[in-house]
């Protein structure tokens, strides 16, 4: 019989015990800040009708690309989700009921076939929150905040980067990039830090755009004075879009400005996102010591979805935040850190000839609370310490037919030596 190659598919990844305690932690983590800020949980189906993923007001044409497709018995057209936010815009358009601010999380798994890259597989998990119901830009900031707040208990510094795509669009609009282009131009914009300057106006200059479109646009992009917001001035009294954008990156700064997060959330007249989705504020998480370069979360606002989806163009104010749990995970690894080294095990029970009355004090510790290791393998006493020495488990219970005889259980204290014995009534 031939043995079979035993492989994963490309892109996905098993995680062992010890990998899968970090990536536990993390998520934990990220759940517990967002219930903390009064996110309500949400499961959406992993498997979707293209229609719906292909839609417009979903990715865009470059995530379409890597969409995993596929047909059920019925010929139906599915697919997997590329990500939580279409999946929840829909939830949305189906339950018209739902009360308003309505904010909620989900935790899943997303598929995109598309480039390997450090922290980024085909398979991997995210971790969103998005409030509907909120015109204001007090719901960014919350979101902001909210993100800081995450890493901080991830022990992980993070700067946030944020833009307005309605400031994007008005710039190009005022440069005389024609509005069947200002979208792809937008999208251009978003590989400046990937592919430099003079990359950045070739591919424009591939659009079609006029010289004098051109030589704007490098203007602006050269320009040192472009990251502040007085910069725009001058342009928002020319034009509607930025004086909408300006203004409302000002109403945010102002948010960000006194609540004291202004020096980790900086302003960047280039930052798009890649995605066509987005009609207002946007933002990226970047780790500060550049472990690793691309973002580790992003999101922003896209008032037209739902909307979209319903076939009404009504507007619902939608803003969003997304968490990559592998590339947390990754950036953790990666680093000093070692959340790996957490021990959930508050008892290592350790039968010496005594399964059955072993098994009874395991029983009632975990009715009291405990979380409870019972040695199955009738190691030897020496070999069971050496385990929990390397699993860092600081109590072992010992359990011998003499204990048993004197109603006693004998707690052995890794850290300290120490042995300290207690009475238990056998049966």
């Amino acid at each position: 019989m031939k043995k079979m190659d035993y492989q994963n598919v490309k892109g996905t990844q098993d995680y062992l015990s010890n990998a899968e305690v970090v990536r536990r932690n993390i998520r934990r983590t990220l759940e517990d800040v967002f219930i903390q800020y009064g996110c309500k949980p949400l499961e959406t189906p992993i498997l979707n009708y293209t229609e719906l993923l292909a839609s417009k007001y979903g990715g865009g044409a470059e995530i379409l690309e890597e969409m995993y497709t596929l047909t059920d018995r019925g010929e139906r057209d599915l697919a997997l989700r590329y990500d939580l936010t279409i999946p929840f815009a829909k939830v949305v358009a189906m339950n018209p009921t739902l009360r308003m601010p309505f904010k909620r999380y989900e935790i899943g798994k997303v598929f995109r076939d598309g480039p390997i890259k450090t922290g980024r597989l085909r398979e991997f998990t995210q971790c969103d929150v998005d409030i509907v119901g909120v015109e204001s830009q007090i719901a960014e900031a919350e979101l902001m905040v909210m993100a800081l707040d995450a890493f901080s208990k991830l022990d992980l510094k993070v700067t946030i980067q944020y833009n307005n795509r309605k400031l994007l669009t008005g710039m190009f609009e005022v440069f005389g990039v024609e509005s069947e282009k200002r979208n792809k131009a937008v999208l251009i914009l978003d590989k400046l830090e990937k592919i430099g300057l003079e990359a950045v106006i070739t591919e424009l200059s591939e659009q079609g755009l006029a010289n004098s479109t051109i030589a704007s646009i490098r203007k602006f992009l050269r320009d040192e004075n472009n990251i502040t917001f007085n910069y725009f001035e001058t342009y928002a009294n020319q034009n509607e879009q930025v004086r909408e954008g300006l203004n409302e990156l000002k109403e945010l700064d102002s948010y960000l400005d006194y609540l004291s997060v202004d020096n980790q959330c900086v302003f960047n007249p280039f930052l798009a996102r890649g995605l066509e989705i987005y009609t207002g504020t946007i933002y990226e998480m970047f780790l500060s010591d550049q472990i690793i370069k691309s973002s580790i979360g992003s999101g922003g606002r896209y008032d037209n979805a739902i909307g979209g989806l319903l076939g009404t163009n009504e507007n619902y104010s939608t803003v969003g935040i997304s968490f990559g749990l592998d590339v947390i995970y990754t950036a953790i690894r990666n680093s000093e850190k070692r959340l790996e080294d957490s021990q959930d095990v508050d008892y290592y029970i350790v039968p010496l000839s005594t399964p059955k009355e072993s098994l009874m004090v395991a029983k009632d510790l975990r009715k009291k609370g405990f979380s409870v290791e019972y040695e199955m393998s009738n190691k030897k006493l020496g070999k069971a310490l050496n385990k929990a020495n390397k699993e860092k488990i600081r109590n072992v219970v010992i359990i011998g037919e003499d204990e048993v005889k004197n109603n006693q259980i004998k707690i052995k204290d890794m850290i300290t030596g120490d042995e300290n014995v207690e009475t238990y009534l056998f049966r």
